[in-house]
């Protein structure tokens, strides 16, 4: 059974359970609602993490060849836009010549998955899902097969005989999917027309940054598909707004990277970008150039003594050292060191940036890798940009 409960850096957290374990609770209840023929209120399945679920079954109902149930999404104390909607499924025995033509590899001879109201389906390459089919990755495909035999097995059911030449065809659909979509990175995905069913463990962590990660991951990879050699990096809009606006750069090819410097450093080599650009405000950018790869200021804070230690090799004098270290933010620094003649630190930041930036992606002299810095003011001005 799942531990509810986690504790991270000292707080207590609820867990809670992916879209895709709903979609596979609702999945095996419906079985099991045509089989039994009795109603059923809750249902229990394995994961990928190897904790079991207990789930309520809800929204009931079936009749002699069918059966539809849902599962009430719990992200826990990790709360996305599909918390607390109704994921379905519906399961009908059908003839073979009902089988969706879009069957996925993980169906069985007789059991098909297929996606109805609310489920979205892939528009582009970069995903681990083929163009036109319903958005339901391979982890949950995999859950729904495994319950639904297991059920069989259980219940020492000849399927074969049981079926007598039909096929068993799953509907996933979710009634509110189409609107809450918009509020998810689904249509950056190339996601259209609903929510995707997704989790690899069916487990939500709490105050986790996996599933963030694994978004942009899949954003970098249908960049990438779609035959992109360089990317743009930036922390969030006010590096995108100013690569879009100062320098034309096609949005599309801007990928926001949040506090993530590091991983989608990593993550863009991996997939092969052969240039590199890293937009954004000097308050982030000055963290990578002193070897931080999470800019989250939780994590690593320390914009007045990487400014300071550099200006001091610079020789600046030890009262501009001073009143740049009493500073609140980088951009009141900016207006002080412009002042006093030493806007040249800027250019050192960002040169800086670029090469801790390779040295943290190990760059061998096999790996043809162009990496760029630009550091901006919050105004939009350009501060520096790398020459490396």
């Amino acid at each position: 059974m799942i531990d509810e409960f986690v504790y991270v850096e000292g707080k207590k957290y609820r867990r809670g359970y992916t879209s895709g374990s709903c979609a596979c609770g609702a999945s095996k209840a419906a079985l099991m609602l045509l089989l039994e023929n009795r109603p059923i209120n809750k249902v229990r399945i394995g994961t990928p993490k190897g904790i079991d679920l207990d789930l309520v079954v809800e929204n009931i109902s079936w009749g002699q060849d069918w059966a539809q149930c849902s599962i009430r999404k719990d992200g826990g104390d990790d709360i996305d836009a599909t918390h607390g909607m109704d994921i379905f499924a519906r399961l009908d025995l059908v003839e073979p010549d009902q089988v969706p033509d879009f069957r996925s590899d993980l169906d069985s001879d007789y059991l098909f998955i297929t996606s109805g109201q609310g489920i979205g389906r892939v528009t582009k390459r970069g995903l681990d899902i083929g163009i036109g089919r319903p958005a339901i990755n391979r982890v949950p495909l995999g859950m729904i097969l495994k319950e639904v035999q297991e059920t069989i097995d259980e219940l020492g059911l000849d399927i074969y005989n049981y079926l007598a030449g039909r096929r068993i065809l799953v509907t996933i659909f979710a009634p509110q999917g189409q609107e809450i979509a918009k509020k998810t990175f689904n249509s950056k995905l190339g996601i259209e027309g609903g929510i995707s069913i997704i989790g690899t463990t069916g487990i939500v962590e709490p105050m986790s940054d996996e599933g963030w990660k694994k978004a942009l991951s899949a954003e970098l990879a249908i960049k990438r598909a779609e035959g992109r050699e360089s990317i743009v990096l930036v922390p969030g809009n006010i590096g995108r707004d100013i690569m879009v606006k100062s320098y034309g750069i096609d949005v599309n090819e801007i990928v926001k990277m949040s506090n993530f410097i590091g991983y989608m450093l990593m993550e863009s080599k991996r997939l092969g970008f052969s240039k590199i650009s890293i937009g954004g405000h000097i308050g982030k950018l000055i963290k990578l150039s002193a070897g931080i790869t999470n800019s989250h200021s939780r994590l690593a804070d320390a914009r007045s003594e990487i400014m300071v230690a550099n200006l001091a090799l610079l020789g600046a004098p030890l009262e501009l050292l001073k009143e740049v270290d009493a500073c609140l933010s980088t951009d009141a620094m900016v207006d002080i060191i412009v002042d006093a003649g030493y806007k040249q630190v800027f250019k050192v930041l960002a040169d800086k940036a670029a090469r801790r930036a390779k040295q943290y992606m190990r760059l061998g002299q096999e790996d043809h890798v162009d990496i760029e810095v630009y550091l901006f003011s919050m105004d939009g001005s350009l501060l520096a940009r790398s020459e490396i």
